[in-house]
């Protein structure tokens, strides 16, 4: 049986920068499994972009915006490699859409006050001002908005390119196609078993997302975690210059629906997307098919206000979110095997990812976590009370 210091499972977004992050410390008896090819589409880490913000409405996430900017300088200045992208941000507030509905602290004053308490600088902005700045946009005058010049775009799969390659610098194996069958505590370790061969480990980081629970099975826990068929759609517009990253920021719209969109990058095609409201599904029935409602209700929302970012549809494509009934973060070691330590991103984690890698090493090498985590231990009411509700951020 090949014997390991640590063993990875699942080589995403999460996974692939814990990788990284232990082979940097311990060399040539790390390994990465993957079930699938390396960079396949099956997951939640594909594609090119995903935005990166300080914009945070929630003081967990908050205090860990800034340092991820820092962990992505450090994977940047070791590969050489262009990850982030910085565009400055919108976050905008369709006030009267949004009249009546509970959106906690989802909101301009959520964000604003985050900015304020870590010192985070902002622009607070009328529709006036925004259209302005930025007359790609078309409003009804009631919309609030908030810029920040550090918002931008992280590549998503260049990102877990460059981690696994890293990783492989440092002496860490990478087995694609390999899908884990069971991981079993072993004494102190860990065995893991695929299909071809059984390893040990001293420690496990599992981040399989979608996959969580079937990987997990023989240690105990099932997590609550509900899978979304999520979805983007690319648009070939004609009017490039207009939406070319240096003119055109990443956005959010908080409005009836909640939606995310990107300036050209990555295709020759700017990119909305809706955040939350997927169908129901599992890793394993879910449809590539991309829905037509959503297809429909992306392009009326831009014809009403972002209408020369529309163009010919590129393509559509369809990710899946692994979402806890809290929809934060899992980054615990197991409470019963501590020598297992689980990851989920919760449909929203990429922006964190190389910090998180960072964390994960800390959980599976015995240290305390260089930033706070405690909201996302795996002993928490939303994970371990079955009456806790699905409180999903929308």
């Amino acid at each position: 049986m090949d014997t390991y210091r640590a063993i990875v499972i699942g080589c995403g977004g999460l996974g692939s920068a814990a990788l990284y992050r232990l082979a940097s410390e311990l060399g040539s008896r790390v390994l990465g499994l993957e079930q699938f090819d390396l960079g396949h589409s099956r997951g939640a880490s594909q594609d090119h972009s995903r935005i990166i913000r300080l914009a945070q409405h929630q003081s967990e996430y908050a205090a860990l915006a800034s340092a991820a900017y820092k962990a992505w300088d450090e994977v940047e200045g070791e590969s050489l490699q262009q990850i982030v992208t910085r565009t400055g941000g919108l976050v905008i507030e369709d006030r009267v859409a949004r009249a009546g509905t509970a959106t906690g602290s989802r909101n301009i004053e959520g964000y604003t006050a985050m900015f304020d308490h870590f010192g985070y600088a902002y622009e607070l902005l009328d529709a006036d001002d925004l259209i302005a700045r930025w007359p790609q946009f078309r409003l009804s005058g009631s919309e609030k908005a908030i810029y920040q010049p550090e918002s931008g775009i992280v590549d998503a799969a260049r990102a877990n390119a460059v981690h696994v390659s890293l990783a492989r610098a440092h002496g860490a194996e990478v087995r694609a196609n390999t899908p884990v069958r069971a991981v079993r505590p072993d004494g102190d370790g860990v065995v893991v078993v695929t299909d071809t061969d059984t390893y040990r480990a001293d420690r496990v980081v599992v981040a399989s997302d979608a996959w969580t629970n079937q990987v997990l099975a023989e240690t105990g826990p099932r997590l609550p975690l509900t899978v979304l068929r999520e979805q983007v759609t690319y648009y070939s517009t004609p009017h490039l210059a207009e939406f070319a990253p240096g003119r055109f920021p990443v956005f959010m719209w908080h409005g009836e629906h909640n939606f995310y969109g990107f300036p050209v990058y990555g295709e020759v095609a700017t990119k909305l997307g809706q955040h939350m409201g997927g169908d129901e599904t599992t890793a394993d029935t879910r449809s590539f098919v991309p829905d037509d409602v959503r297809r429909e209700r992306y392009a009326a929302f831009l014809d009403a206000h972002v209408p020369r970012f529309l163009g010919p549809e590129l393509y559509s494509k369809t990710c899946l979110y692994t979402v806890p009934p809290d929809q934060n973060f899992v980054l615990d070691r197991l409470p019963e095997h501590p020598q297992i330590v689980v990851a989920n991103g919760a449909g929203h984690a990429f922006k964190f990812a190389a910090l998180i890698g960072q964390l994960l090493a800390d959980l599976a090498l015995d240290r305390e976590p260089s930033h706070p985590i405690d909201a996302f231990g795996i002993d928490r009411p939303a994970l371990t009370d079955p009456s806790f509700p699905r409180s999903f951020h929308v």
